[in-house]
């Protein structure tokens, strides 16, 4: 294993220079490819109608490059060639690829001039030979973060990019099953229980989700997987390795293929806003709208973490959502007594009262997060509090500690579970009708 763990450690600082080169190639591209123009301004408008109006244009450029940097290890590890042909979004992007190789670029030349070959096969090989679950899991989430921590390092600040640990996914689940069995005489297999993970990363909840149905009720694997398991992303490099690490998963355990049409690429917090259209393709927008229509009981996963962003004079801020951010101040801050109530703005703040929104009118329910704790004593969360008591009938929190900037003796990954500066906490909120 370490042998990859070091490959992968070479393969960021690599993917950084390379990826400020296919930065040239394109703006290179923009004025002398008509092909290529045309097509990168159809999917940039694409992007800010369906992911964020004030998309910059410098980020549709790193999702072209997140496309071309590693399509072929995720392919690969997968041994799906065809997956570009078969994903919706893939194939839509692919299109804006071909219109940049329409000309002088070559993606097979340009790996071989920045010697990107050789990471690739050593990462290739690695994938080849780990048959553990477990460790492929680890495997297929470090080569993501290092990705981002490589190359895109705003997106990594902005968004959170650290994946869950596997013990903790383990643990989530488990204890979202035993909760079904003791307060609603349901399980995960049940039909009806329908389950999203709003920021599904790379997939590792929706895939322990697909063992574990598999051990409670096989007969229902297959019905869960086509109806009832809903998943979204906003970012396109894990929403490719979610979808094929899903897919892959569904393969493993039941020795057929079928695509995963539980997953939409879409921001979770833009279904709670009145501005969403066209999402990117027909098959994209069907999906929203049928996970939008589901009964959604179970709501799990691992929120983004940040309040803002590392480095403050970064034009790298969070996004705004009107509605959302209105329900947030009506009812969180609204309820504070505290007088700095800037801490509200945290994206995993967000992420709380969409999931109470999002099983406003059903009688049950239940939400599963892994978060920051800081909403456990800060006084500027005393309203939030407040509400969550009002508006969940039990909840659990397992406090994981952690906090880096409380107590600096417990900096690096052995007193914070993501190796991050925020304490961590695993919250079960639990909605059931009073009888």
């Amino acid at each position: 294993m370490g042998n990859w763990q070091t490959v992968a450690a070479k393969f960021q600082a690599k993917v950084a220079d390379s990826g400020q080169q296919l930065i040239k190639v394109i703006d290179q591209a923009q004025q002398n490819n008509p092909l290529f123009k045309e097509a990168f301004e159809r999917f940039t408008e694409q992007c800010r109608q369906n992911i964020n109006p004030n998309l910059a244009v410098e980020a549709v450029k790193e999702m072209l490059i997140q496309h071309l940097l590693t399509e072929r290890i995720f392919t690969n590890i997968f041994n799906n060639p065809e997956f570009v042909q078969k994903n919706v979004i893939a194939r839509e992007i692919d299109q804006v690829i071909q219109a940049l190789t329409s000309q002088s670029f070559s993606k097979a030349e340009f790996i071989k001039e920045n010697q990107l070959d050789k990471f690739y096969t050593v990462l290739e090989r690695a994938a080849a030979t780990i048959e553990d679950y477990g460790d492929k899991q680890t495997f297929l989430n470090t080569v993501y973060e290092r990705f981002f921590q490589g190359f895109a390092v705003k997106v990594a600040d902005t968004h959170g990019i650290v994946y869950t640990p596997q013990p903790i996914v383990e643990f989530m689940v488990k204890s979202v099953e035993e909760i079904l069995q003791r307060e609603f005489g349901k399980s995960l297999a049940s039909r009806g229980v329908h389950i999203i993970d709003p920021f599904v990363g790379t997939g590792n909840f929706i895939v322990r989700m697909l063992r574990e149905i598999r051990q409670l009720e096989f007969s229902q694997l297959k019905h869960k997987y086509q109806n009832e398991l809903h998943c979204n992303e906003v970012m396109l490099l894990p929403y490719y390795i979610a979808c094929m690490n899903i897919e892959h998963v569904f393969y493993e355990l039941t020795g057929e293929y079928q695509p995963f049409e539980g997953i939409c690429l879409v921001d979770t917090f833009e279904l709670i806003e009145d501005r969403q259209r066209e999402m990117f393709v027909p098959e994209n927008t069907k999906q929203v709208q049928r996970q939008k229509e589901a009964p959604i009981f179970v709501i799990i996963g691992n929120p983004p973490y940040n309040v803002g962003q590392q480095n403050e004079n970064d034009n790298n801020k969070n996004r705004k959502y009107p509605k959302l951010d209105k329900m947030v101040a009506e009812t969180y801050a609204k309820n504070s007594k505290a007088t700095n109530k800037n801490a509200l703005s945290d994206v995993y703040v967000k992420a709380f009262k969409w999931a109470t929104w999002r099983l406003e009118g059903r009688n049950e329910g239940i939400v599963a997060f892994v978060s920051n704790n800081s909403f456990l004593e800060n006084i500027a969360f005393d309203g939030m509090r407040s509400y969550l008591e009002k508006e969940f009938s039990k909840i659990y929190v397992l406090d994981l500690g952690g906090n880096v900037r409380k107590n600096p003796k417990l900096s690096g990954t052995t007193h914070n579970v993501f190796g991050i500066q925020v304490g961590v906490s695993i919250t079960m909120l639990v909605k059931k009708a009073k009888s």
